[in-house]
C-alpha cells in the first residue's frame, strides 16, 4: 500500500485589489490572478480555491500555499501575470515534493522571490 502525502492547495484571494485597481474592468486583481494561478495549475500535482479575504490588503495580490503536517507559506504583492501565476504554481509543487513544506531557496522560481510574507509552523497533531 503507498502512502500519499497531503495535497498542497494554493488558496488564492480573490478580493485583492492592487493600488490603481479600476473598478471598470469587471474583475478585482485577485479574480484575475486567481484565474492564472487556476489555469497555471491544471494538470499539475497541487489545488486550488479561492477565498473571499486572506486580510492582507497592505500586500495584494495574497495567496496561501499550504497543506497538512507541512510548514505553510503567505505570499503576496504580487501583479496579475502568467509569470507570477506561473513562479507561484512552480513553486507550490516544490512545496508538495518536500517533505517538510520547505524548499531550498536555490530551487525558487525568479517570479515568487521577495513575494514571501509569512511562514507557518504545521499545526500540532491532534491529541
Amino acid at each position: 500500500m503507498s502512502t500519499q502525502s497531503p495535497p498542497t492547495w494554493i488558496t488564492i484571494c480573490d478580493t485583492c485589489k492592487r493600488e490603481g485597481w479600476d473598478d471598470a474592468s469587471g474583475a478585482t486583481d485577485g479574480e484575475r490572478l486567481a484565474a492564472l494561478v487556476e489555469e497555471a495549475a491544471r494538470g499539475r500535482p497541487v489545488r486550488t480555491r479561492r477565498v473571499s479575504c486572506l486580510m492582507g490588503c497592505q500586500q495584494g495580490c495574497n495567496v496561501a500555499v499550504q497543506a497538512a503536517g507541512k510548514l505553510n507559506y503567505t505570499l503576496g504583492r504580487f501583479e496579475v501575470s502568467e509569470e507570477a501565476a506561473q513562479g507561484i504554481v512552480d513553486w507550490a509543487v516544490l512545496h508538495g515534493e518536500s517533505a517538510s513544506g520547505q524548499v531550498p531557496y536555490r530551487t525558487w522560481p525568479q517570479a515568487v522571490k521577495g513575494h514571501f510574507v509569512t511562514r507557518h509552523p504545521p499545526l500540532p497533531d491532534a491529541e
